[in-house]
Protein backbone atom coordinates (compact mmCIF):
# COMPACT_ATOMS: atom_id res chain seq x y z
CA UNK A 1 0.00 0.00 0.00
CA UNK A 2 1.14 3.16 -0.81
CA UNK A 3 1.50 5.99 1.94
CA UNK A 4 0.72 9.18 1.08
CA UNK A 5 2.40 12.18 2.84
CA UNK A 6 0.97 14.92 4.06
CA UNK A 7 2.46 18.37 3.29
CA UNK A 8 3.63 18.89 6.72
CA UNK A 9 6.04 15.92 6.69
CA UNK A 10 7.18 16.70 3.28
CA UNK A 11 7.87 20.51 4.10
CA UNK A 12 10.00 19.51 7.09
CA UNK A 13 12.39 17.12 4.46
CA UNK A 14 12.61 20.42 1.53
CA UNK A 15 12.17 23.89 1.69
CA UNK A 16 9.74 25.60 -0.67
CA UNK A 17 11.81 27.30 -3.26
CA UNK A 18 9.84 30.21 -4.49
CA UNK A 19 12.47 30.86 -7.25
CA UNK A 20 11.75 29.96 -10.74
CA UNK A 21 11.69 31.19 -14.34
CA UNK A 22 9.60 30.65 -17.31
CA UNK A 23 11.62 28.03 -19.03
CA UNK A 24 10.72 25.65 -15.63
CA UNK A 25 7.12 26.65 -15.58
CA UNK A 26 5.08 23.71 -15.76
CA UNK A 27 1.46 25.21 -15.27
CA UNK A 28 1.58 28.54 -16.89
CA UNK A 29 2.51 29.60 -21.03
CA UNK A 30 3.30 33.63 -21.19
CA UNK A 31 3.19 35.34 -24.20
CA UNK A 32 3.74 38.63 -26.20
CA UNK A 33 1.68 40.14 -28.87
CA UNK A 34 2.39 43.88 -29.63
CA UNK A 35 0.83 45.51 -25.64
CA UNK A 36 -1.09 42.53 -24.77
CA UNK A 37 0.48 39.64 -22.79
CA UNK A 38 -1.91 36.69 -22.42
CA UNK A 39 -0.99 34.33 -19.83
CA UNK A 40 -2.75 30.85 -20.31
CA UNK A 41 -3.47 28.01 -17.79
CA UNK A 42 -2.53 24.95 -18.11
CA UNK A 43 -1.92 22.99 -15.29
CA UNK A 44 -0.35 20.19 -15.26
CA UNK A 45 -2.02 17.08 -13.27
CA UNK A 46 1.49 15.44 -11.83
CA UNK A 47 3.10 18.81 -11.08
CA UNK A 48 1.79 19.16 -7.30
CA UNK A 49 4.48 21.40 -5.48
CA UNK A 50 4.15 17.88 -3.12
CA UNK A 51 2.91 14.30 -3.93
CA UNK A 52 -0.59 12.63 -3.37
CA UNK A 53 -2.66 14.84 -5.20
CA UNK A 54 -3.91 15.64 -8.73
CA UNK A 55 -3.80 19.04 -9.99
CA UNK A 56 -7.53 18.17 -11.98
CA UNK A 57 -9.56 20.98 -13.67
CA UNK A 58 -7.43 23.68 -13.68
CA UNK A 59 -6.89 23.66 -9.80
CA UNK A 60 -4.03 25.28 -8.25
CA UNK A 61 -1.52 24.46 -5.45
CA UNK A 62 1.70 26.63 -4.07
CA UNK A 63 3.76 25.80 -7.28
CA UNK A 64 1.31 26.99 -9.33
CA UNK A 65 0.98 30.42 -7.74
CA UNK A 66 5.11 30.67 -7.52
CA UNK A 67 4.67 30.60 -11.09
CA UNK A 68 1.98 33.12 -11.36
CA UNK A 69 3.98 35.48 -9.14
CA UNK A 70 7.30 35.00 -11.38
CA UNK A 71 5.46 35.49 -14.36
CA UNK A 72 3.83 38.79 -12.85
CA UNK A 73 6.97 40.40 -11.73
CA UNK A 74 8.65 39.11 -15.41
CA UNK A 75 6.09 41.29 -17.43
CA UNK A 76 6.58 44.48 -15.11
CA UNK A 77 10.32 44.11 -15.06
CA UNK A 78 11.81 42.23 -18.01
CA UNK A 79 8.57 43.67 -20.53
CA UNK A 80 8.27 47.41 -19.74
CA UNK A 81 6.48 47.40 -24.20
CA UNK A 82 2.86 45.40 -21.84
CA UNK A 83 -0.04 47.79 -20.84
CA UNK A 84 -2.66 44.76 -20.71
CA UNK A 85 -2.19 41.25 -19.32
CA UNK A 86 -4.87 38.32 -20.60
CA UNK A 87 -5.27 35.38 -18.18
CA UNK A 88 -7.14 32.80 -19.70
CA UNK A 89 -7.29 28.91 -19.92
CA UNK A 90 -5.67 26.44 -22.38
CA UNK A 91 -8.50 23.76 -20.96
CA UNK A 92 -11.50 23.21 -22.77
CA UNK A 93 -14.94 24.54 -20.49
CA UNK A 94 -12.85 25.15 -17.34
CA UNK A 95 -11.34 28.53 -16.40
CA UNK A 96 -9.99 27.74 -13.03
CA UNK A 97 -11.52 25.62 -10.31
CA UNK A 98 -9.79 27.08 -7.70
CA UNK A 99 -7.38 25.50 -4.93
CA UNK A 100 -7.02 22.07 -5.14
CA UNK A 101 -9.57 20.59 -2.93
CA UNK A 102 -7.46 17.41 -2.12
CA UNK A 103 -4.39 19.34 -1.55
CA UNK A 104 -6.08 21.36 1.66
CA UNK A 105 -6.87 17.78 2.82
CA UNK A 106 -3.84 16.50 2.56
CA UNK A 107 -2.33 19.41 4.27
CA UNK A 108 -1.17 20.98 7.50
CA UNK A 109 -3.01 23.98 9.18
CA UNK A 110 0.31 25.90 8.97
CA UNK A 111 0.51 24.60 5.01
CA UNK A 112 -2.71 25.83 4.29
CA UNK A 113 -2.46 29.07 6.02
CA UNK A 114 0.75 30.21 4.63
CA UNK A 115 -0.47 29.08 0.68
CA UNK A 116 -3.73 30.90 1.30
CA UNK A 117 -1.54 33.85 2.49
CA UNK A 118 0.72 33.79 -0.62
CA UNK A 119 -1.99 33.48 -2.73
CA UNK A 120 -3.71 36.21 -1.28
CA UNK A 121 -0.48 38.66 -2.03
CA UNK A 122 0.16 37.53 -5.62
CA UNK A 123 -3.91 38.68 -6.37
CA UNK A 124 -3.45 41.70 -4.36
CA UNK A 125 -0.03 42.04 -6.28
CA UNK A 126 -2.23 42.09 -9.48
CA UNK A 127 -4.40 44.96 -8.44
CA UNK A 128 -0.99 46.33 -7.00
CA UNK A 129 0.38 46.38 -10.95
CA UNK A 130 -3.13 47.60 -12.31
CA UNK A 131 -2.77 50.97 -9.45
CA UNK A 132 0.89 51.44 -9.61
CA UNK A 133 2.63 49.71 -12.96
CA UNK A 134 0.33 50.94 -15.82
CA UNK A 135 -1.05 47.16 -16.05
CA UNK A 136 -4.33 46.34 -16.60
CA UNK A 137 -5.78 42.51 -16.44
CA UNK A 138 -8.49 41.13 -18.20
CA UNK A 139 -9.52 37.49 -16.77
CA UNK A 140 -11.02 35.89 -20.38
CA UNK A 141 -12.82 32.91 -18.24
CA UNK A 142 -13.32 30.83 -21.60
CA UNK A 143 -15.18 28.19 -19.18
CA UNK A 144 -16.52 27.20 -15.87
CA UNK A 145 -14.68 29.35 -13.44
CA UNK A 146 -15.11 28.14 -9.45
CA UNK A 147 -13.76 29.29 -5.77
CA UNK A 148 -10.08 30.56 -6.28
CA UNK A 149 -10.71 30.45 -10.08
CA UNK A 150 -13.23 32.92 -9.46
CA UNK A 151 -10.91 34.76 -7.13
CA UNK A 152 -8.14 35.07 -9.62
CA UNK A 153 -10.69 36.90 -12.15
CA UNK A 154 -11.97 39.30 -9.55
CA UNK A 155 -8.12 40.63 -8.90
CA UNK A 156 -8.45 41.78 -12.79
CA UNK A 157 -9.44 44.95 -13.71
CA UNK A 158 -12.58 43.24 -15.66
CA UNK A 159 -13.64 39.75 -16.06
CA UNK A 160 -15.22 38.78 -19.32
CA UNK A 161 -17.59 35.42 -19.01
CA UNK A 162 -18.28 33.06 -22.22
CA UNK A 163 -21.85 32.95 -22.34
CA UNK A 164 -22.03 29.80 -23.57
CA UNK A 165 -25.07 28.27 -21.04
CA UNK A 166 -23.51 26.34 -19.39
CA UNK A 167 -19.97 28.01 -18.12
CA UNK A 168 -20.72 29.74 -14.50
CA UNK A 169 -18.48 32.10 -11.82
CA UNK A 170 -19.44 30.39 -8.69
CA UNK A 171 -17.95 30.90 -4.78
CA UNK A 172 -18.97 27.14 -4.18
CA UNK A 173 -16.82 26.56 -0.62
CA UNK A 174 -19.13 26.90 1.77
CA UNK A 175 -22.00 24.57 0.45
CA UNK A 176 -19.10 21.97 -0.93
CA UNK A 177 -16.39 22.09 2.13
CA UNK A 178 -17.52 24.17 5.13
CA UNK A 179 -14.96 26.62 4.69
CA UNK A 180 -14.53 30.17 3.05
CA UNK A 181 -13.64 31.97 0.05
CA UNK A 182 -10.75 32.98 1.72
CA UNK A 183 -8.58 34.32 -1.36
CA UNK A 184 -10.39 37.64 -0.94
CA UNK A 185 -13.87 36.36 -2.68
CA UNK A 186 -15.99 37.54 -0.17
CA UNK A 187 -14.57 40.83 -0.09
CA UNK A 188 -14.03 42.35 -2.99
CA UNK A 189 -17.37 41.05 -5.10
CA UNK A 190 -19.14 43.94 -2.37
CA UNK A 191 -15.81 46.07 -2.03
CA UNK A 192 -14.67 45.84 -5.59
CA UNK A 193 -17.82 44.77 -7.67
CA UNK A 194 -20.24 46.09 -5.30
CA UNK A 195 -22.63 43.16 -5.63
CA UNK A 196 -25.57 43.81 -3.80
CA UNK A 197 -26.06 42.03 -0.13
CA UNK A 198 -28.82 39.61 -1.13
CA UNK A 199 -27.29 38.75 -4.47
CA UNK A 200 -24.25 37.97 -2.58
CA UNK A 201 -25.47 35.93 -0.39
CA UNK A 202 -27.31 33.82 -2.77
CA UNK A 203 -24.44 33.57 -4.69
CA UNK A 204 -21.82 32.46 -2.32
CA UNK A 205 -24.15 29.91 -0.73
CA UNK A 206 -25.16 27.81 -4.04
CA UNK A 207 -22.46 25.35 -5.45
CA UNK A 208 -23.92 25.91 -8.93
CA UNK A 209 -23.07 29.60 -9.59
CA UNK A 210 -24.25 32.08 -11.98
CA UNK A 211 -24.03 32.17 -15.50
CA UNK A 212 -24.22 34.43 -18.54
CA UNK A 213 -26.29 37.40 -18.62
CA UNK A 214 -27.61 37.32 -15.52
CA UNK A 215 -23.82 36.47 -13.92
CA UNK A 216 -23.65 40.61 -15.53
CA UNK A 217 -26.94 41.70 -14.48
CA UNK A 218 -25.53 40.57 -10.92
CA UNK A 219 -22.28 42.73 -11.51
CA UNK A 220 -20.00 39.49 -11.01
CA UNK A 221 -18.57 39.63 -14.70
CA UNK A 222 -18.15 43.23 -16.85
CA UNK A 223 -19.50 41.12 -19.58
CA UNK A 224 -20.98 37.46 -20.98
CA UNK A 225 -20.08 37.28 -24.19
CA UNK A 226 -21.01 34.34 -26.77
CA UNK A 227 -18.75 31.74 -28.18
CA UNK A 228 -18.67 32.75 -31.60
CA UNK A 229 -17.07 36.44 -30.42
CA UNK A 230 -15.33 35.58 -27.12
CA UNK A 231 -11.76 35.52 -28.89
CA UNK A 232 -12.08 38.77 -31.00
CA UNK A 233 -13.79 40.78 -28.06
CA UNK A 234 -11.05 39.88 -25.59
CA UNK A 235 -8.73 40.94 -28.20
CA UNK A 236 -9.91 44.03 -29.14
CA UNK A 237 -10.96 44.44 -24.87
CA UNK A 238 -7.39 44.06 -24.52
CA UNK A 239 -5.95 46.33 -26.66
CA UNK A 240 -8.26 48.96 -25.30
CA UNK A 241 -6.97 48.68 -21.80
CA UNK A 242 -3.95 48.69 -23.10
CA UNK A 243 -4.52 52.28 -24.46
CA UNK A 244 -5.02 53.81 -20.65
CA UNK A 245 -1.40 52.87 -20.12
CA UNK A 246 1.76 54.88 -19.23
CA UNK A 247 4.31 52.05 -19.88
CA UNK A 248 6.96 52.68 -22.52
CA UNK A 249 6.49 51.52 -25.44
CA UNK A 250 9.78 50.98 -27.20
CA UNK A 251 12.10 50.21 -24.25
CA UNK A 252 14.41 47.07 -23.16
CA UNK A 253 13.69 45.62 -19.79
CA UNK A 254 15.34 44.26 -17.30
CA UNK A 255 16.08 40.75 -16.58
CA UNK A 256 15.61 38.87 -13.09
CA UNK A 257 17.93 36.94 -12.78
CA UNK A 258 18.16 34.05 -10.08
CA UNK A 259 19.47 35.00 -6.86
CA UNK A 260 22.75 33.78 -5.19
CA UNK A 261 21.40 32.37 -2.04
CA UNK A 262 22.55 29.31 0.27
CA UNK A 263 21.18 28.00 2.65
CA UNK A 264 22.18 25.61 5.81
CA UNK A 265 20.93 24.51 9.21
CA UNK A 266 22.63 28.05 10.66
CA UNK A 267 20.37 30.54 7.79
CA UNK A 268 20.11 32.24 4.73
CA UNK A 269 22.65 34.08 2.68
CA UNK A 270 22.42 36.09 0.16
CA UNK A 271 24.07 39.26 -1.43
CA UNK A 272 22.83 42.25 0.99
CA UNK A 273 20.42 39.84 3.27
CA UNK A 274 21.39 37.23 6.11
CA UNK A 275 19.32 35.25 8.53
CA UNK A 276 20.60 33.70 11.29
CA UNK A 277 18.69 30.80 12.63
CA UNK A 278 19.03 30.41 16.58
CA UNK A 279 16.59 27.35 17.42
CA UNK A 280 16.98 27.07 21.34
CA UNK A 281 15.97 30.60 21.26
CA UNK A 282 13.24 30.24 18.58
CA UNK A 283 14.64 33.15 16.20
CA UNK A 284 15.99 34.10 13.25
CA UNK A 285 18.00 37.63 13.26
CA UNK A 286 17.33 39.00 9.93
CA UNK A 287 20.48 41.46 8.74
CA UNK A 288 20.27 43.67 5.65
CA UNK A 289 23.22 45.75 4.62
CA UNK A 290 24.08 48.62 2.02
CA UNK A 291 26.89 48.83 -0.28
CA UNK A 292 29.42 50.64 2.02
CA UNK A 293 29.86 53.65 -0.62
CA UNK A 294 27.91 56.50 -1.76
CA UNK A 295 27.93 55.56 -5.58
CA UNK A 296 26.68 58.66 -8.33
CA UNK A 297 23.15 57.61 -9.81
CA UNK A 298 21.72 58.45 -13.38
CA UNK A 299 19.31 56.49 -14.72
CA UNK A 300 21.89 54.82 -17.39
CA UNK A 301 23.53 53.31 -14.55
CA UNK A 302 20.50 52.20 -12.17
CA UNK A 303 18.95 50.10 -15.55
CA UNK A 304 22.38 49.03 -16.93
CA UNK A 305 22.65 47.27 -13.21
CA UNK A 306 19.16 45.94 -13.82
CA UNK A 307 18.61 43.28 -10.87
CA UNK A 308 22.00 43.82 -9.28
CA UNK A 309 21.22 47.44 -8.91
CA UNK A 310 21.26 47.68 -4.22
CA UNK A 311 17.34 48.61 -3.96
CA UNK A 312 15.86 45.80 -6.31
CA UNK A 313 18.52 43.05 -5.35
CA UNK A 314 18.28 43.64 -1.51
CA UNK A 315 14.03 43.92 -2.06
CA UNK A 316 14.58 40.36 -3.97
CA UNK A 317 16.71 38.90 -1.73
CA UNK A 318 14.60 40.05 1.48
CA UNK A 319 11.31 38.76 -0.31
CA UNK A 320 12.51 35.41 -0.31
CA UNK A 321 14.00 35.24 2.89
CA UNK A 322 10.14 36.34 4.36
CA UNK A 323 8.50 33.74 1.90
CA UNK A 324 11.36 30.88 2.92
CA UNK A 325 10.64 31.72 6.72
CA UNK A 326 7.11 31.51 6.43
CA UNK A 327 6.55 28.37 4.55
CA UNK A 328 10.20 26.30 5.95
CA UNK A 329 10.68 27.47 9.57
CA UNK A 330 7.36 27.66 11.69
CA UNK A 331 9.08 27.72 14.90
CA UNK A 332 11.24 30.24 14.53
CA UNK A 333 7.94 32.83 15.92
CA UNK A 334 10.35 35.81 16.89
CA UNK A 335 11.98 37.68 13.72
CA UNK A 336 15.06 39.97 15.19
CA UNK A 337 15.48 43.00 12.43
CA UNK A 338 19.29 44.53 11.94
CA UNK A 339 20.63 46.84 9.53
CA UNK A 340 24.40 47.48 8.65
CA UNK A 341 25.96 49.82 6.08
CA UNK A 342 26.01 53.11 5.44
CA UNK A 343 23.33 55.72 6.29
CA UNK A 344 24.22 58.22 3.70
CA UNK A 345 24.29 55.40 0.37
CA UNK A 346 20.48 54.76 1.37
CA UNK A 347 20.02 58.30 1.97
CA UNK A 348 21.37 58.95 -1.94
CA UNK A 349 19.23 55.89 -3.24
CA UNK A 350 15.61 57.66 -1.65
CA UNK A 351 16.30 60.67 -3.10
CA UNK A 352 17.47 59.27 -6.52
CA UNK A 353 14.32 56.73 -6.65
CA UNK A 354 11.96 59.74 -5.76
CA UNK A 355 13.42 62.21 -7.95
CA UNK A 356 13.11 59.69 -10.72
CA UNK A 357 9.96 57.59 -9.84
CA UNK A 358 8.30 58.63 -13.52
CA UNK A 359 10.92 56.49 -15.02
CA UNK A 360 9.04 52.76 -15.50
CA UNK A 361 12.16 50.87 -14.11
CA UNK A 362 12.71 52.96 -10.74
CA UNK A 363 8.77 52.71 -10.48
CA UNK A 364 9.06 49.25 -10.51
CA UNK A 365 11.65 48.68 -7.79
CA UNK A 366 9.99 51.26 -5.64
CA UNK A 367 6.83 48.79 -5.97
CA UNK A 368 9.07 46.14 -5.50
CA UNK A 369 10.40 47.58 -1.99
CA UNK A 370 6.52 48.17 -1.40
CA UNK A 371 5.67 45.18 -1.85
CA UNK A 372 8.36 43.19 0.31
CA UNK A 373 7.88 45.72 2.83
CA UNK A 374 3.77 45.30 2.89
CA UNK A 375 4.95 41.13 3.79
CA UNK A 376 6.37 42.13 6.95
CA UNK A 377 3.07 43.90 7.63
CA UNK A 378 0.97 40.50 7.47
CA UNK A 379 3.20 37.99 8.61
CA UNK A 380 2.06 35.92 11.57
CA UNK A 381 5.48 36.24 13.30
CA UNK A 382 6.85 38.64 16.28
CA UNK A 383 9.29 41.01 15.53
CA UNK A 384 11.24 43.32 16.95
CA UNK A 385 14.42 45.70 15.69
CA UNK A 386 17.29 45.95 16.97
CA UNK A 387 19.39 49.70 16.50
CA UNK A 388 22.77 49.79 17.74
CA UNK A 389 25.58 51.29 16.33
CA UNK A 390 26.93 50.10 13.18
CA UNK A 391 23.44 50.26 12.11
CA UNK A 392 21.50 51.41 8.85
CA UNK A 393 18.24 52.60 9.71
CA UNK A 394 17.91 55.23 7.58
CA UNK A 395 15.09 56.50 4.83
CA UNK A 396 14.49 53.53 3.39
CA UNK A 397 15.49 50.75 5.87
CA UNK A 398 14.31 52.60 8.23
CA UNK A 399 11.05 51.22 7.36
CA UNK A 400 12.11 47.93 8.20
CA UNK A 401 12.10 48.85 11.90
CA UNK A 402 8.81 50.81 11.73
CA UNK A 403 7.18 47.63 10.39
CA UNK A 404 8.22 45.94 13.87
CA UNK A 405 6.08 45.49 16.45
CA UNK A 406 8.79 47.12 18.63
CA UNK A 407 12.17 49.27 18.31
CA UNK A 408 14.92 48.99 20.65
CA UNK A 409 17.29 51.57 20.24
CA UNK A 410 20.92 51.34 22.13
CA UNK A 411 21.39 55.00 24.20
CA UNK A 412 25.58 54.95 24.12
CA UNK A 413 27.49 56.95 26.41
CA UNK A 414 28.84 60.18 24.91
CA UNK A 415 32.06 59.94 23.10
CA UNK A 416 31.47 56.18 21.81
CA UNK A 417 30.36 55.30 18.24
CA UNK A 418 26.33 56.24 18.88
CA UNK A 419 23.45 54.26 17.36
CA UNK A 420 21.52 56.33 14.75
CA UNK A 421 18.16 56.76 12.89
CA UNK A 422 17.26 58.78 9.93
CA UNK A 423 14.30 59.61 8.55
CA UNK A 424 14.10 60.57 4.85
CA UNK A 425 10.78 61.73 2.47
CA UNK A 426 10.63 57.85 1.76
CA UNK A 427 9.29 57.18 5.18
CA UNK A 428 6.17 59.79 4.54
CA UNK A 429 4.35 57.75 2.02
CA UNK A 430 6.26 56.36 -1.11
CA UNK A 431 6.36 52.74 1.04
CA UNK A 432 2.56 51.96 2.05
CA UNK A 433 1.67 49.51 4.38
CA UNK A 434 -1.49 47.64 2.51
CA UNK A 435 -3.75 49.76 4.53
CA UNK A 436 -2.81 52.69 1.79
CA UNK A 437 -1.38 54.80 4.70
CA UNK A 438 2.27 55.26 5.80
CA UNK A 439 3.88 53.59 8.64
CA UNK A 440 4.03 56.67 10.38
CA UNK A 441 0.92 58.03 9.63
CA UNK A 442 -0.59 54.35 11.43
CA UNK A 443 1.90 54.63 14.23
CA UNK A 444 0.51 58.21 15.49
CA UNK A 445 -2.96 57.37 14.03
CA UNK A 446 -3.25 60.41 11.24
CA UNK A 447 -2.46 62.89 14.72
CA UNK A 448 -0.34 65.54 12.22
CA UNK A 449 0.76 66.90 15.69
CA UNK A 450 2.48 64.02 16.68
CA UNK A 451 3.44 63.59 13.07
CA UNK A 452 5.11 66.89 12.51
CA UNK A 453 7.85 66.29 14.91
CA UNK A 454 9.76 63.33 12.80
CA UNK A 455 8.79 64.80 9.45
CA UNK A 456 11.04 67.84 10.73
CA UNK A 457 13.79 65.77 11.85
CA UNK A 458 14.52 64.51 8.19
CA UNK A 459 18.35 64.18 6.97
CA UNK A 460 19.54 64.46 11.15
CA UNK A 461 21.13 61.66 12.52
CA UNK A 462 18.93 61.34 15.67
CA UNK A 463 20.39 59.60 18.68
CA UNK A 464 18.55 57.24 20.93
CA UNK A 465 17.12 59.93 23.24
CA UNK A 466 15.83 61.79 20.11
CA UNK A 467 14.62 59.23 18.79
CA UNK A 468 12.61 57.96 21.89
CA UNK A 469 11.55 61.96 22.31
CA UNK A 470 10.00 61.71 18.78
CA UNK A 471 8.04 58.66 19.36
CA UNK A 472 9.95 56.74 16.70
CA UNK A 473 11.37 53.79 19.33
CA UNK A 474 9.77 51.40 22.24
CA UNK A 475 12.80 51.71 24.08
CA UNK A 476 16.33 52.93 24.40
CA UNK A 477 18.14 51.30 27.40
CA UNK A 478 21.75 52.54 28.29
CA UNK A 479 24.77 50.11 27.42
CA UNK A 480 24.01 49.35 31.42
CA UNK A 481 20.88 47.56 31.13
CA UNK A 482 21.05 47.19 27.10
CA UNK A 483 21.84 43.26 27.14
CA UNK A 484 19.77 42.03 29.96
CA UNK A 485 16.62 44.39 28.53
CA UNK A 486 17.30 42.53 24.91
CA UNK A 487 17.57 39.34 26.80
CA UNK A 488 14.35 39.32 28.42
CA UNK A 489 12.07 40.89 26.05
CA UNK A 490 13.23 37.84 23.70
CA UNK A 491 12.40 35.22 26.16
CA UNK A 492 9.57 36.75 27.01
CA UNK A 493 8.04 36.98 23.69
CA UNK A 494 9.20 33.35 22.91
CA UNK A 495 7.73 31.61 25.98
CA UNK A 496 4.26 33.41 25.23
CA UNK A 497 1.03 31.58 22.83
CA UNK A 498 2.03 31.56 19.28
CA UNK A 499 -1.70 31.56 18.82
CA UNK A 500 -2.29 34.47 20.91
CA UNK A 501 0.47 36.20 19.31
CA UNK A 502 -0.75 36.21 16.18
CA UNK A 503 -4.00 37.52 17.19
CA UNK A 504 -2.48 40.22 18.88
CA UNK A 505 -0.02 41.66 16.16
CA UNK A 506 -2.73 41.58 13.57
CA UNK A 507 -5.05 43.54 15.27
CA UNK A 508 -2.42 46.53 16.40
CA UNK A 509 -0.57 46.64 13.03
CA UNK A 510 -2.99 48.88 11.15
CA UNK A 511 -3.93 51.72 13.47
CA UNK A 512 -6.91 53.36 12.06
CA UNK A 513 -9.15 52.57 8.92
CA UNK A 514 -9.39 49.84 6.91
CA UNK A 515 -9.04 49.23 3.18
CA UNK A 516 -9.85 45.55 0.83
CA UNK A 517 -6.56 44.49 1.66
CA UNK A 518 -6.67 44.75 5.64
CA UNK A 519 -10.28 42.92 5.40
CA UNK A 520 -9.07 40.38 3.13
CA UNK A 521 -5.93 39.83 5.98
CA UNK A 522 -7.40 40.89 8.93
CA UNK A 523 -11.01 39.14 8.95
CA UNK A 524 -11.11 37.31 5.78
CA UNK A 525 -8.52 35.35 6.23
CA UNK A 526 -8.73 35.30 10.23
CA UNK A 527 -12.05 33.46 10.16
CA UNK A 528 -10.46 31.35 7.17
CA UNK A 529 -7.93 30.39 9.69
CA UNK A 530 -10.62 29.79 12.23
CA UNK A 531 -12.64 28.02 10.12
CA UNK A 532 -9.47 25.91 9.09
CA UNK A 533 -9.41 23.85 12.20
CA UNK A 534 -13.19 23.33 13.11
CA UNK A 535 -14.39 19.86 12.80
CA UNK A 536 -17.28 20.91 10.44
CA UNK A 537 -14.44 21.82 8.31
CA UNK A 538 -11.45 19.09 8.63
CA UNK A 539 -13.05 16.65 11.56
CA UNK A 540 -13.29 13.47 10.62
CA UNK A 541 -16.39 13.74 9.05
CA UNK A 542 -15.85 17.57 8.32
CA UNK A 543 -16.87 18.54 4.63
CA UNK A 544 -13.58 18.98 3.50
CA UNK A 545 -12.01 15.84 4.73
CA UNK A 546 -14.97 14.11 2.85
CA UNK A 547 -14.91 15.46 0.06
CA UNK A 548 -14.89 13.30 -3.52
CA UNK A 549 -15.28 10.25 -1.17
CA UNK A 550 -19.01 9.98 -1.33
CA UNK A 551 -19.15 9.60 2.63
CA UNK A 552 -21.68 12.08 4.31
CA UNK A 553 -20.60 15.27 6.07
CA UNK A 554 -21.55 15.14 10.08
CA UNK A 555 -22.16 19.24 11.20
CA UNK A 556 -22.11 20.43 14.14
CA UNK A 557 -25.29 22.37 13.91
CA UNK A 558 -23.93 24.72 17.00
CA UNK A 559 -23.71 28.02 16.09
CA UNK A 560 -20.60 29.52 18.49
Amino acid sequence: MDVVATQESQAKKEAVDFQTDPSRYKHWRLAFDGPVATLTMDVAEDGGIRPGYKLKLNSYDLGVDIELHDALQRIRFEHPEIRSVIITSAKNRIFCSGANIYMLGLSSHAWKVNFCKFTNETRNGIEDASAHSGLKFLAACNGTTAGGGYELALACDEIILVDDRSSSVSLPELPLLGVLPGTGGLTRITDKRKVRRDHADMFCTNADGVRGQRAKEWRLVDEAVKPQQFAEHIKQRALKLAERSNRPANTKGVNLSRLNKTSDEAGLRYGFVEVQYDRVARTATITVRTPESVSENSLEKAIAAGANWWPLQMARELDDAILTLRSSELDLGLWIIKTAGNPDAVLASDEFILSHQENWFVREVLGMMRRTFARIDVTSRSIYAIVEPGSCFAGTLLELALAADRIYMRDTQEGESAATMTLSKMNFGPLPMVNKLSRLVARFYGDETQIARPRGEIGKKLSARAALDAGLVSAAPDDLDWEDEIRQAIESRAAQSPDALSGLEANLRFGPGETLETRIFGRLSAWQNWIFVRPNAVGASGALKVYGTGAPVKFDWERV
